[in-house]
């Protein structure tokens, strides 16, 4: 199983199908407070649709499409954070992220993204990295904001949420961004990126 270790209390896992029913009830204990920006989360109903889930990110995974991770804190599995839909082409893609309530205001979520931010342009040699978000998610548009990304937009109503349609807040990283100011994730330089054999070459 690939696995990242973040700092001595974070790690992310590569989520497997034996992380099926903690992560439905992960789903279960999070559904008023994920739905208010996640209209996705209504469809996560069972632990037999996440078994599906999982399987797609899998194979999102093996054609080196996507990367999907669990967040352990201490130990307890709290949350998500993923590449979906990777442009080997033109070395791209969108980096997603959702935390357990119980575990905001701790700063996890933005160790987590630069650990992620690191792992996408050292090992899978990405030129760009964005975040999107709903204008009026506050919280969520704090971490690319505070990571360094450049604001690039609005992009208008682009997103049924629920009842009405939701404007969403572009940011993009490129790689020479990234390195006029990095500052590697805590631990990545002594603990190894991944444990695993998997390696990710675009194009």
């Amino acid at each position: 199983m690939l696995c990242q270790t973040v700092n001595d209390e974070t790690e992310l896992r590569l989520i497997d199908r034996e992380h099926s029913k903690e992560l439905f009830g992960l789903f279960e204990v999070n559904r008023e407070h994920l739905r208010r920006w996640h209209p996705w989360v209504d469809m996560m109903n069972s632990v037999a649709v996440v078994e599906k889930s999982i399987a797609a990110w899998q194979q999102q995974y093996a054609g080196k499409q996507g990367y999907h991770t669990g967040i352990w804190f201490q130990k307890q599995f709290c949350g998500m954070i993923s590449f979906l839909n990777v442009d080997c082409s033109n070395r791209w893609t969108a980096l997603f992220y959702w935390l357990d309530a119980a575990h905001q205001g701790q700063g996890i979520m933005t160790s987590c993204c630069r650990a992620m931010i690191d792992h996408g342009f050292d090992a899978w040699k990405l030129n760009r990295i964005t975040i999107e978000c709903a204008t009026d998610n506050s919280r969520s548009r704090a971490i690319p904001e505070r990571l360094g990304f450049r604001f690039e937009g609005i992009v208008r109503g682009i997103e049924w949420l629920h009842d009405h349609y939701v404007d969403h807040a572009m940011y993009g990283l490129l790689r020479s961004d990234h390195r006029k100011n990095y500052s590697p994730s805590p631990l990545l330089a002594t603990a190894p990126v991944a444990r695993g054999s998997h390696s990710f070459r675009p194009g």
